[in-house]
């Protein structure tokens, strides 16, 4: 059976890989692909999610979602190049009369109650904001996915705060705390997967749409990792989101209990991990602790070869 999946991402370069491969695995059907701002303005990435669905032309087309107009504090354009894809323009077309993501997420899971997997790629603003209009909509889900926070690794936006929660931290504690069941995959394990220039060079099926436009946006996020990091690769963090739902015993997972700092002049979007083992509160995630690389290797490699 096709697992039923919601996509939330603000598309930069890995929003861009995670979003080929979920459209044509085919063990997923990708219902909606939702925009939201983050790695670039809300525009900009209603913008970009036309583009990749016209670019890739999957066999099959999700319904779309515009991004809620809001402006963070910052933004991925530094790593993910001008407009998000790697500085590249690309022709779409012009759509009108979209629903907003959050409406878009609330028709999906009424339509399909409980068999949906939302899969957050970018800042939870339009899951809280969906939470908000339909308070059963965190029992309507079957399991959300969340690619965010930080545990024992560096932030990414500050020195304590991963990016996602960072933009939006009042939206990540909502969610966190919702009771929506929800798989949280942080910095200490996306930071795993890299995809090297020699990837790069090694695309199955170079021809197809996908591999093509994947070939014309990575050099620069390759390029921008090294000069940010000192990483020969670039972090493909937002397809662990992709591989939690077709492979998900290639990670690790530990009952923890998890929030989010949501003031602090130094730990804004700080994500707080409660280990302490005399603790008896409820765990509210399953922490992603580990995963095994070649499979994911294996499996990007064997979905691109069936793109067309």
């Amino acid at each position: 059976m096709m697992h039923k999946v919601v996509l939330l991402t603000d598309p930069g370069i890995d929003g861009a890989f995670a979003t080929a491969l979920s459209l044509y695995d085919p063990d997923i059907d990708v219902l909606g692909l939702a925009a939201t701002a983050g790695n670039v303005s809300a525009d900009q990435a209603t913008t970009n999610v036309q583009i990749l669905v016209e670019q890739f032309d999957p066999p099959r087309w999700p319904r779309l979602g515009a991004a809620l107009p809001v402006n963070y504090e910052i933004d991925g354009q530094r790593l993910h190049g001008p407009g998000g894809l790697g500085g590249v323009s690309f022709p779409s077309a012009q759509l009108h009369h979209q629903h907003s993501s959050d409406k878009l997420l609330i028709d999906l899971v009424r339509m399909h109650p409980r068999e949906i997997t939302l899969v957050v790629l970018g800042p939870l603003t339009a899951v809280a904001r969906a939470f908000d209009r339909d308070p059963e909509l965190p029992g309507m889900i079957q399991r959300l996915i969340c690619v965010g926070g930080s545990w024992h690794e560096p932030g990414n936006a500050t020195a304590v705060a991963e990016f996602h929660f960072y933009c939006d931290p009042i939206s990540a504690r909502q969610v966190l705390r919702s009771g929506v069941p929800l798989t949280l995959i942080p910095l200490d394990v996306t930071r795993k997967l890299v995809f090297s220039p020699s990837d790069l060079l090694e695309l199955p099926n170079p021809e197809s749409r996908a591999c093509r436009f994947l070939r014309k946006i990575v050099p620069y996020g390759i390029r921008m990792t090294s000069n940010l990091y000192g990483v020969e690769g670039f972090y493909l963090k937002d397809v662990l989101g992709v591989v939690a739902v077709s492979l998900p015993n290639v990670l690790s997972v530990k009952p923890m209990r998890v929030d989010v700092e949501t003031r602090g002049e130094l730990t804004r979007g700080m994500s707080v991990f409660d280990a302490r083992p005399e603790v008896k509160e409820a765990s509210n995630v399953d922490l992603a602790v580990a995963v095994e690389v070649q499979p994911v290797r294996a499996y990007i490699h064997r979905v691109l070869g069936l793109t067309a």
